[in-house]
């Protein structure tokens, strides 16, 4: 069992405040026509980035996923590819998520993959996102991936091995650019964002610190013909931080053709 390593921090502690403050942030997000097959949301504490989080899960109508696939960077150890937790069970307060031991079997000899439930002990970027998809989903499994320095190809193998049907909703955790003053960070978010609607993954790391996963995931939309909307693009200079250095936050839902 993977246990809550964040929670009285990133978001409440409380069970009953957590669902009050997920639902709250929900209610007032913007749900949009379309069904998405994968999703981009930030990960700093609720008070900063969860209105632009809530975006994009907001998204999500029936028939409602059974199976995440998660993938958000490696904060607190260095990786060389991407971290199955080696864990049966991750856990938050409003109750425990089990993991799909099929998935993370099927990914587990693929290039760049290793067991390194060290990388998952701490880590808040995929942490972040359970509440969210608690909330929204009946029930669902879950294979959590922490990123490191992995090869696009690698991140690309991975995701079109776990890509399934409509039964599968990919998830990429990744905030925007840190720590620029407000207007700075405007213009460079605004640059990343046009270029995640083009599906070109050549930003610079430093304007997307899950830029790993991200780029995976462009490189896999292209190649499927996904169309991209952006759903919320801001910073901590919006929601509750220092308008002098900020942290960007973007929401992007990937709809597949055809699809409604």
């Amino acid at each position: 069992m993977r246990s809550a390593a964040v929670a009285g921090t990133f978001y409440p502690g409380s069970r009953l405040q957590l669902e009050a403050l997920v639902d709250g942030l929900l209610a007032l997000a913007l749900p949009r026509e379309g069904r998405p097959k994968a999703l981009v949301a930030p990960h700093a504490g609720y008070v900063y980035s969860g209105p632009i989080a809530a975006s994009a899960y907001a998204q999500l109508r029936d028939p409602l996923p059974t199976r995440v696939v998660l993938l958000g960077p490696a904060h607190h150890e260095a990786l060389g590819g991407l971290a199955l937790p080696g864990a049966t069970v991750f856990t938050t307060p409003l109750g425990e998520v089990p993991l799909d031991q099929v998935g993370m079997a099927a990914v587990a000899d693929c290039p760049g993959v290793v067991v390194a439930p060290s990388a998952h002990l701490l880590e808040h970027s995929l942490e972040v996102q359970l509440p969210f998809l608690q909330r929204m989903l009946a029930g669902f499994t879950l294979v959590p991936l922490a990123v490191g320095q992995a090869r696009v190809e690698d991140v690309v193998r991975v995701l079109a091995l776990l890509w399934g049907g409509e039964e599968t909703l990919v998830v990429i955790s990744t905030d925007l650019s840190h720590y620029l003053p407000y207007a700075a960070a405007r213009a460079a978010d605004e640059a990343t964002a046009r270029m995640i609607l083009a599906c070109d993954g050549g930003f610079a790391p430093s304007r997307a610190c899950g830029a790993e996963g991200l780029r995976g995931l462009l490189q896999l939309a292209r190649r499927r013909h996904l169309r991209v909307a952006a759903l919320d693009l801001r910073n901590s200079g919006d929601t509750a931080g220092d308008p002098a250095r900020v942290v960007g936050y973007g929401a992007f839902a990937f709809y597949e053709e055809g699809k409604p």
